[in-house]
């Protein structure tokens, strides 16, 4: 099939390389701009450019798609370049920009019938929830938060609404106990460039009819914000663990002792019964981490982080920064928020 392709990050760059490897021909492709990163604050291109690159797909990168907005002419030469296109439809994955209306009607699907070559098919979107359930920019990352005991991914003919459009494929996934979010993302990732397949194949032959959304069940996962790794130690500890893998890698749990602000990366609920001691209190340093008292439960902090340093086990971590039992986190590390949040 003719495919336009609009993504940004690694989950994208892997449903275009599925897209790739099944046969179908790429003719566009729509990624944000390149953006500072590392020390050196270097421009670097997105894992979805790279790849097209590599390809010798042509690339777009607008900085809007609004043709009234900021920057017209990056949305007029997106359109122009959608309209040369012609395809039989676009993939749309954790792009980054919502699509204004005109993008969907230029890809809007066939209302009478036509040849597989000239059928259009619409906008689909690789959404990594089981819709309805968290719509928007941090779907894995609120599911783990929330204590999920399964996700999924979507594929969704898109509409002008957010992550409102019609379910087209569905498949569910268990999370693990262990799972963080960049695990997770792994998993959710392989499974949404397999089914943007399925689903693309099941379109060419008529198999695929998209089903409304349910009305119940509609929860909306907001963008993830610096200052929520913030850990407040007077929360169960359930709850902590939860948080903890949900901000790994971004923005990384944060817990502060005394002057010095640690990232927590790994971490064991031991138990949820009242602990002895005040929230945020060492309870005992071993070789097996470092048990802290929370308002319900206790914890095990297992792999940790100093400012400027590397995420180290707890053993290794003690012996450059020595613990001890009776020290207190304080119940919250306060960040300044984001400033893109």
């Amino acid at each position: 099939m003719r495919l336009t392709f609009a993504g940004t990050p690694e989950f994208a760059r892997v449903a275009l390389a599925h897209l790739v490897a099944a046969g179908h021909e790429i003719v566009l492709v729509l990624t944000q701009p390149d953006r500072p990163a590392g020390r050196g604050l270097k421009l670097q291109a997105s894992p979805v450019k790279q790849l097209a690159l590599e390809l010798g797909i042509p690339v777009q990168q607008p900085r809007s798609l609004r043709l009234e907005g900021r920057y017209p002419d990056d949305a007029q030469a997106a359109r122009q370049a959608l309209s040369a296109a012609a395809a039989q439809a676009m993939v749309v994955a954790a792009y980054g920009l919502i699509l204004p209306q005109w993008v969907l009607d230029e890809h809007a699907p066939s209302s009478a019938p036509a040849s597989p070559p000239d059928k259009r098919y619409g906008c689909l979107n690789i959404h990594a929830s089981l819709l309805p359930r968290w719509r928007g920019a941090a779907p894995i990352q609120r599911a783990l938060e929330a204590g999920d005991s399964h996700t999924g991914v979507t594929i969704m003919q898109m509409d002008a609404g957010l992550d409102t459009g019609d379910i087209l494929l569905m498949e569910q996934l268990a999370i693990a106990p262990d799972d963080t979010a960049a695990t997770l993302h792994d998993k959710l990732a392989e499974l949404g460039g397999r089914l943007i397949v399925q689903a693309l194949a099941d379109a060419s032959s008529g198999a695929l009819q998209g089903q409304p959304q349910p009305v119940e069940g509609v929860s909306y996962a907001h963008k993830l914000a610096r200052h929520e790794g913030a850990l407040d130690w007077s929360q169960p500890a359930a709850s902590i663990e939860r948080r903890i893998r949900a901000f790994n890698p971004f923005p990384g749990a944060t817990a502060q002792l005394g002057p010095e602000s640690l990232k927590i990366w790994r971490a064991q609920l031991l138990c949820t019964e009242p602990a002895p001691g005040q929230a945020g209190q060492v309870l005992a340093v071993t070789a097996l981490g470092i048990d802290v008292a929370t308002g319900q439960g206790v914890m095990r902090l297992q792999e940790l982080q100093r400012a400027g340093g590397k995420r180290l086990a707890a053993q290794d971590f003690l012996r450059g920064f020595p613990i001890q039992p009776g020290q207190v986190f304080s119940l919250a590390v306060h960040l300044s928020p984001d400033p893109g949040s």
